[in-house]
Formats: C-alpha cells, sequence, structure tokens
C-alpha cells in the first residue's frame, strides 16, 4: 500500500510538472542572414495551378526549410466565381497579389504566380532555376513569439543597419498542411488536390520603436479562416519601400507533417528545388 500511494504521488508530481508545459510560449528566432520568402498565388479553380502547387509542395522536405526557405500559399478568389469556389480563397489575398502587381508595374495578376522576396519570380521554378541567392544580405534578427496561454503572436525586430528604412511592418501567416480537397467542378473538376503551406490566416501590423534601438509589435491574434488546424507559423518584416527585410517561423507542434521536414535550422535547398 505505501509503494502504491508513493507511486501515485510521484505520478501526481510529474503530470503537475508537465502542465506548464503546454502554456509555455513559442519562439521562434532568425539568423541575421535573410532567408527566401517564396509567396505562391494560387486558387483550386485554376488548371495550371497544381504543378506549381506540387512544386512548393517538395519544400515540405527540404533540409532548409524554416532556415533558407520559407514556402507560403495564398489562394486567391477571382477565379471562385468560375465554376469552383475555393475555400481557401480570401479577397484579402487577392488583393495583397493586386498590390504587388501595382508596386511591380504588371498589367494584372495571373496564377500560379511566385513572388520571391518582393519579386515576380516568372516561370523559373519550371525551368528548374534556382532560387535568388540572400545569405550575403545581413539585415538583423527577428524574433517570433506565440504565447502558449492564447496563441497571440509578438515580434521583436533587431535591424543591422543603424538607418534603417522605416516604418516597418511585421506579416503573420499560419499555415495548414497535408489538406485535401476533392474538387467536382471548374477546370480542375474530377481532381484531387493536396494543399501544404497553405495560407489559413494572416494578420499584417506596424512595428513600433523599441527601447533597444530595435522594433516590436503588440500581441496579435491570428485566426484560422477555416477549420482546418495550423501546423506552422511564418513572419516577415517589410520595408517602407516593400522589400523582404526578415523571416522567422517553424512549426507549431510535433506532427506527422513536421516529421518527415528537419526542424533544424541548417542545411540548404536540395539542388533539384534550387
Amino acid at each position: 500500500m505505501h509503494r502504491l500511494i508513493s507511486n501515485l504521488a510521484m505520478i501526481s508530481m510529474l503530470v503537475s510538472a508537465a502542465i506548464p508545459l503546454h502554456s509555455q510560449d513559442t519562439v521562434f528566432k532568425s539568423s541575421a542572414s535573410t532567408a527566401s520568402l517564396v509567396e505562391l498565388y494560387s486558387s483550386e479553380g485554376c488548371s495550371s495551378c497544381p504543378p506549381a502547387e506540387a512544386w512548393t509542395n517538395k519544400l515540405k522536405n527540404a533540409p532548409g526549410l524554416w532556415k533558407d526557405v520559407f514556402p507560403v500559399v495564398f489562394h486567391v478568389d477571382y477565379w471562385d466565381n468560375l465554376g469552383w469556389p475555393d475555400r481557401f480563397a480570401r479577397s484579402e489575398f487577392s488583393q495583397r497579389q493586386q498590390n504587388y502587381a501595382a508596386h511591380l508595374g504588371q498589367d494584372s495578376v495571373y496564377t500560379p504566380e511566385f513572388i520571391v522576396n518582393g519579386l515576380e519570380w516568372r516561370r523559373s521554378w519550371i525551368s528548374g532555376q534556382g532560387l535568388p541567392s540572400t545569405r550575403a544580405n545581413k539585415t538583423g534578427e527577428l524574433s517570433l513569439t506565440v504565447r502558449g496561454k492564447d496563441g497571440k503572436i509578438s515580434a521583436h525586430y533587431l535591424p543591422a543597419s543603424s538607418d534603417p528604412k522605416q516604418p516597418f511592418v511585421l506579416n503573420v501567416a499560419l499555415l495548414g498542411f497535408n489538406l485535401i480537397t476533392d474538387v467536382q467542378r471548374g477546370e480542375n473538376g474530377g481532381s484531387r488536390l493536396d494543399h501544404e503551406f497553405v495560407v489559413l490566416g494572416f494578420s499584417s501590423t506596424q512595428l513600433s520603436p523599441a527601447s533597444d534601438k530595435g522594433f516590436q509589435s503588440d500581441p496579435v491574434e491570428v485566426k484560422s479562416s477555416t477549420k482546418d488546424l495550423p501546423g506552422a507559423v511564418v513572419a516577415w518584416v517589410s520595408a517602407a519601400d516593400g522589400s523582404i527585410v526578415q523571416i522567422a517561423g517553424g512549426w507549431l507542434k510535433p506532427s506527422d507533417s513536421s516529421a518527415s521536414a528537419s526542424t533544424e535550422t541548417s542545411g540548404t535547398i536540395p539542388p533539384d528545388l534550387r
């Protein structure tokens, strides 16, 4: 009986000690160099988009994921009235692409479109061209905190330059993985589409000066626009000229999706993805 009581007491102590772990904050930190932010603008109603998403899906197994490359897939809504309503599409994602088009002097928007570090990366993924190198760019460090108690997200950015390009904007995306859609109508009717890195929730907020010559954000709540649970978070800082300054993020919790992709912060992009 004494041993049973002792064992129960030990179990109780272990359970009590484990409870705070669920409420601990999760912190993601960038390196001093800038990585590649790969934005794909896509739609389930576009027959040209599945090959582009299949290329992006391969990045899930890249050793450089969450260090050298940060993919995010925005689904636009201007295809929704052409046969198939995309459940991931949002008007604000279409507006984001249109803002890029205006900034880059494009005549129109299209899908699939890759934007890498704020610049159009047209058809390069098909020809096998590598992502633009950013390793020589020392732009400062970004720290991203996901609060355990309520899931709110805050950031602190310390620029490498003493004369940074202000103002800075923090962009935060919640990403979904292992998501499947059986498309019934439209250009992809009868197809099963596999989605990785799809943006489920998105928020932008301006950073304010901090006491250490850096910049910080207030905690923001980013909600998924679907019932799908996010598996990762990516945040990036944009400068006043629209350029991507720094990126941080990673897996939100251990899962099958993160088991196949290294959570280490070392490595490079495989040759077939360059």
